[in-house]
């Protein structure tokens, strides 16, 4: 008698079921109900002692609303984008730097297992308690206060670039760490020859820096970007606790995702809109992006002049 093989196809499916039956409840259909919701002019109404909801179809007047002169939408993103690059740019800078330092046989660092724990250690923090820290640290009774406090005996969160600056470097603490591990992994994954035959041809480190590793890691550098990017778009919980949630001083803190939450709990199409229109523009950014740090086009027209 021959006996039946077993197939093991099928356990590949069950596994990967538990994945997609989250995704689907917890991703995807809230993501449909979201662009569902903003076509609808969906207002709750709080101010009575019984709450009343008020639901119509609306089209496309929550967009529009939102882009209308009254709206500090636009000022949210321009203050978003703004906090999102003053910490990005030193992030990717001081990773980039640590990173080559950590890969570099040559230079030989002793204890690098303590130096990465303690890199990689802001990262496991809360970002909520951060904030509270850097919050008391910087108030008139904080042990930073005299060190950094504007004029007027007034504290640095009072000032807009104060604020600002204060929200992006607790971002690049808090996110550098794990920035320069995955540039570690992406340089360590370089053939070593060729940096062998770069020394044996007279290269300089800096040359061998911008001819080998940098095209070689252009896609975790493109992960790390547009991750960051989207990342960035959803700032809400360091600004929020340092301004108490006001974005103050004058709204240059105020925030997209901020936004979104003074608007939950009444108007929620708009709020909706709001999250259609964040998740539009990450879409866009990230594809923009991806195609500008593709290194597929430079090889395609390589081979077209070869």
């Amino acid at each position: 008698m021959k006996r039946k093989s077993v197939s093991y196809a099928k356990w590949g499916y069950i596994f990967l079921a538990p994945f997609f039956i989250v995704y689907i409840i917890f991703s995807l259909y809230p993501l449909i109900q979201t662009f569902y919701n903003s076509f609808l002019s969906y207002v709750v109404d709080r101010g009575s002692i019984f709450q009343s909801t008020k639901i119509e179809f609306g089209g496309l007047s929550n967009y529009a609303s939102c882009f209308s002169k009254d709206e500090t939408l636009f000022q949210s993103f321009l203050n978003t984008i703004i906090m999102w690059i003053l910490g990005f740019i030193p992030q990717i800078a001081v990773s980039l730097l640590l990173a080559t330092w950590f890969t570099d046989l040559r230079l030989k660092i002793k204890a690098q297992g303590f130096f990465k724990t303690v890199i990689y250690l802001p990262n496991v923090i809360m970002a909520s308690a951060v904030a509270f820290m850097f919050q008391a640290m910087l108030a008139r009774t904080g042990a930073l206060y005299g060190l950094f406090h504007a004029a007027n005996d007034t504290t640095i969160l009072n000032t807009v670039w104060g604020t600002r600056g204060t929200v992006a470097f607790i971002n690049f603490l808090l996110w550098y760490g794990n920035t320069t591990i995955l540039l570690m992994a992406a340089i360590m994954g370089i053939d070593p020859g060729l940096y062998e035959a770069a020394q044996i041809d007279g290269a300089t480190p800096s040359q061998t820096f911008w001819k080998i590793t940098m095209p070689l890691i252009r896609p975790i550098l493109s992960f790390v970007l547009v991750t960051s990017m989207i990342g960035g778009l959803q700032m809400y919980d360091v600004p929020a606790l340092l301004t108490k949630d006001t974005g103050n001083p004058i709204g240059k803190a105020y925030t997209l995702i901020m936004e979104i939450q003074q608007r939950k709990d009444s108007d929620v199409g708009k709020a909706s809109a709001v999250c259609v229109l964040i998740f539009i523009i990450s879409a866009v950014l990230g594809l923009f992006t991806m195609f500008f740090l593709d290194d597929t086009r430079e090889k395609k027209k390589k081979r077209r002049k070869a």
